[in-house]
């Protein structure tokens, strides 16, 4: 079969599954996407160019809604290329966030297309208005609701769409659901395993870090209020001063992939240091920026306590990473959370805004680290039962493109 895969940052979420069907005898795989260094063998990568504007601009709202059709066009201009060098997909897969699948149909009306759908926008009840240092506006509903015309748009424009969990097709009008179904993309639990003997080095202190050792951890792909940075660093003076022998472990880069970035071009890494410096230990707490992702997972192994703070948003892969390593989540109290950690189950929830209840929690873990490891267990069980790669995820997601080629799939609603 010919699977074409389309996803503007290759692989993004289609790293398992491009890889899967590429490794299948008679098939192939050919990916569109936009420039990047990335490569996968046996899968063909094509990159789209994105016509510019030639004008002064549209206005900031539909700013995200021209670049959609404009990388929705470079996409189709990418495809008719493909077509009259002979090649024709049986199915398209791709992410519809930037607007990149939005055209396939008028390329190849008859190729079934499968989008990924993974946020529907609101000015209320979400992740805009939550944090009231970071108020909304009134101007939230007219941009969000101009924001979503690209999911609207893409609904129409695919046969069948597809979303991580049960809370973010929960955010996509109750009309529209009954076209997408909940499939996450999967966690490798062979990867992300519990290693007791793991270690890292602090190599610049000369420190060895194990299981032993109290190691506090924190993850975002970039250190930003979504992901509860400012809460967490602000947290760090009482867990210090409760945990005089801890390190704390955060790994995170300066950029920003959600909200707004900090005022007068700052990182917000750097505000928050300068709030909280003179009441912590600088030498206890240690930013390793963006790393490896073998050293992620050994970050992940030597956890004793790891700390996963949202906004009601998209989970983060390293949440879902962190339980299958086996690591005790204190993560906040929020809907995509709550989905998969249950309190005093597989981890221990705590009110996002509570610094104190942070502390708290991690007290709890590291005064009774034997206590904690039917918890460790039950995390690691839990990402095994619903979302390992090769026993469920993957062939879920092979048995939603065999239904929409075949097209067998009827709407539908999750169990």
């Amino acid at each position: 079969m010919n699977f074409l895969f389309v996803h503007q940052n290759f692989p993004g979420q289609y790293q398992h599954a491009a890889r899967y069907l590429a490794d299948q005898p008679g098939n192939r795989v050919v990916f569109v996407t936009q420039s990047n260094e990335n490569a996968m063998v046996g899968v063909a990568k094509v990159v789209y160019s994105t016509p510019q504007a030639t004008d002064g601009g549209p206005h900031s709202f539909v700013h995200e809604f021209d670049n959609a059709i404009r990388n929705g066009l470079g996409v189709a201009e990418a495809c008719r290329v493909l077509e009259a060098h002979g090649f024709i997909p049986d199915i398209v897969i791709g992410h519809n966030g930037w607007g990149e699948i939005l055209f396939i149909k008028d390329v190849w009306p008859d190729v079934p297309v499968l989008g990924y759908f993974e946020f529907f926008y609101k000015a209320r009840g979400t992740d805009v208005g939550f944090d009231p240092e970071y108020p909304g506006h009134w101007s939230d509903g007219p941009r969000l609701r101009t924001k979503n015309a690209v999911n609207l748009i893409g609904l129409d424009a695919v046969d069948w769409g597809q979303t991580p969990t049960e809370w973010q097709w929960q955010q996509y009008p109750e009309d529209r659901r009954n076209r997408i179904s909940v499939v996450h993309e999967g966690v490798d639990t062979t990867i992300a395993t519990p290693n007791p003997n793991a270690w890292i080095d602090l190599a610049r202190l000369g420190i060895r870090l194990t299981r032993n050792d109290e190691v506090i951890t924190y993850v975002a792909r970039n250190l930003e209020p979504y992901r509860g940075f400012h809460v967490f660093m602000r947290a760090v003076p009482e867990i210090q001063r409760r945990r005089p022998k801890a390190r704390i472990l955060i790994i995170g880069g300066d950029e920003v992939s959600y909200g707004r970035p900090a005022p007068n071009g700052r990182k917000y890494r750097e505000m928050l240091l300068q709030e909280v410096g003179g009441q912590i230990d600088i030498d206890r707490i240690h930013f390793l920026g963006r790393v490896p992702h073998k050293l992620y997972i050994n970050v992940l192994q030597v956890s004793s306590v790891h700390v996963y703070l949202t906004y009601p948003f998209v989970l983060s892969w390293s949440f879902m990473e962190a339980m299958a390593t086996g690591c005790l989540v204190v993560g906040s109290a929020t809907p995509s959370v709550m989905e998969v950690l249950k309190d005093g189950e597989n981890g221990l929830l705590v009110d996002f805004f509570d610094q104190a209840g942070i502390a708290d929690k991690i007290d709890a873990v590291l005064d009774h680290p034997d206590h904690m490891q039917a918890l460790r267990d039950a995390a690691r069980q839990t990402i095994i039962d619903a979302y390992d790669l090769r026993t469920v995820a993957l062939p879920n997601y092979l048995k939603i493109i065999d239904d929409v080629v075949s097209g067998r799939i009827k709407s539908q609603t999750p169990d």
